[in-house]
């Protein structure tokens, strides 16, 4: 062995004791900020989706997400993101959040919310309200000013004016779309005479419908929020997962954020959004594994239906569902994808 050999060998040495001292990995990939959205798993048939509403939504995806991606891409936080991105949605009548949520049986809107940072694990969450403009500003305002995690109702609502969130009458959520929606569920329900149980049984584009956004800005942290106006019909009060910490929301950094959208009760039961994190935090899957195991696998074996969108600490982004769609759409530096039907990301 000639001295060149030798020294390089010596130089190789050293190379993997300074990598034993200070545990040298391949640095892996991860773009500065990741952002994804969706509008609800409950989409109209693609048979039935017309070629100007399917533009009007995709029009909108793009438009929430250019303002995500504009804070993220500014520096902005997750949280930050998440919260003005839902807000915009929900002031979209499009989308059944805000302006544009469904009606309940008694021809009123009761609106719900969440939102987690990932960072601290704190969360925020309202149910049942019905004159804040934001629901989701709402839930920030009980996450970061208050002790508590939940509030519902007249509370939610005080609260809400205690802290100068905007207010309007309940009649300025209404939508034509939204009204025709609720009547054809009234007379569903007079047909098959189920005793106020009729909104059980009814199409996709009735049942589901929720906005929410996840995301991971320069800073690593992971943040999730989701909107709802509910079940079209609703009644009693009926609440679902999109308020629920850990059923229909859930961020944790390291780990991933997650929002969901379909049937509440299911995903209630299932504690879909910390199962996800639960079976890559525990299990040792991937995103795309833990969110396959739980849309395809567990939830239509108990009869569940809808979707969800997830981001992990590294970007990974999976947006799986079950039902005939879901508007969704993602964004990293230098792409993006919007879909609705297409069953890929």
């Amino acid at each position: 062995m000639n001295r060149y050999s030798i020294s390089g060998f010596v130089l190789f040495c050293q190379y993997l004791i300074f990598c034993s001292v200070f545990s040298c990995k391949p640095k892996t990939d991860v773009p500065p900020y990741v952002i994804a959205i969706h509008g609800g798993a409950g989409t109209i048939g693609k048979k039935n989706m017309t070629p100007e509403r399917e533009e009007a939504y995709k029009q909108a995806l793009t438009e929430a997400l250019d303002l995500g991606e504009k804070i993220l891409a500014e520096g902005g936080s997750a949280l930050d993101a998440v919260e003005k991105t839902v807000e915009w949605l929900e002031n979209n009548p499009l989308f059944n959040a805000g302006k544009g949520a469904v009606f309940t049986h008694e021809g009123t809107h009761e609106l719900d919310a969440s939102i987690m940072d990932g960072k601290t694990l704190a969360a925020g969450a309202v149910g049942g309200v019905r004159t804040i403009r934001n629901p989701i500003k709402l839930a920030r305002k009980v996450m970061e000013n208050s002790p508590h995690v939940f509030l519902a109702g007249r509370g939610a609502e005080s609260f809400g004016l205690l802290h100068g969130l905007d207010t309007v009458s309940n009649s300025w959520f209404d939508t034509e779309h939204r009204r025709d929606s609720w009547q054809k569920a009234l007379e569903n329900e007079r047909q098959d005479s189920l005793h106020g149980q009729g909104y059980l049984n009814q199409s996709d584009d009735i049942r589901f419908g929720t906005v929410g956004c996840v995301a991971l800005d320069r800073n690593g942290n992971l943040a999730a929020a989701t909107s709802t106006g509910g079940m079209t019909n609703k009644r009693w009060g009926r609440l679902g997962d999109s308020p629920v910490i850990g059923a229909g929301t859930y961020a944790e950094n390291g780990v991933a954020a997650v929002s969901c959208t379909g049937d509440g009760e299911y995903f209630i039961r299932s504690a879909v959004a910390y199962d996800l994190v639960a079976r890559m935090k525990y299990g040792g899957q991937s995103l795309k594994q833990a969110g396959d195991a739980i849309i395809h696998q567990k939830l239509p074996a108990m009869g569940g239906m809808g979707g969800l969108i997830s981001l992990d600490a590294q970007g990974n982004i999976h947006l799986p569902f079950n039902s005939e769609g879901m508007y969704r759409a993602w964004a990293k530096p230098g792409s993006r994808s919007i879909n609705i039907f297409e069953s890929f990301n």
